[in-house]
């Protein structure tokens, strides 16, 4: 495994784009879903795609974090009802 392979294998997309990480939750859903129209729109040079999608990876993390705390919320009161 060269060095590259082993800098690509611990890509953090939050890291590479910290602009994102202060999104709220529909923030990031609406500007991830503008940049999947941008990729499937097309048109765009090969850099730009893959600076664009990191970007997408990065906002997609951002919504995976927030979804991952409602996820958390929604089981902490659903074992706080069963308790009572």
């Amino acid at each position: 495994m060269t060095a590259n392979d082993q800098q690509d294998e611990h890509f953090d997309p939050v890291a590479e784009h910290p602009e994102v990480a202060e999104l709220g939750y529909e923030q990031a859903r609406d500007q991830l879903a503008e940049v999947v129209k941008q990729l499937e729109a097309g048109g765009l040079s090969l850099e730009d795609s893959l600076a664009l999608w990191e970007r997408g990876e990065a906002l997609a993390a951002v919504c995976e974090r927030h979804l991952a705390g409602a996820r958390e919320r929604v089981e902490r009161a659903l074992a706080a009802v069963e308790q009572d």
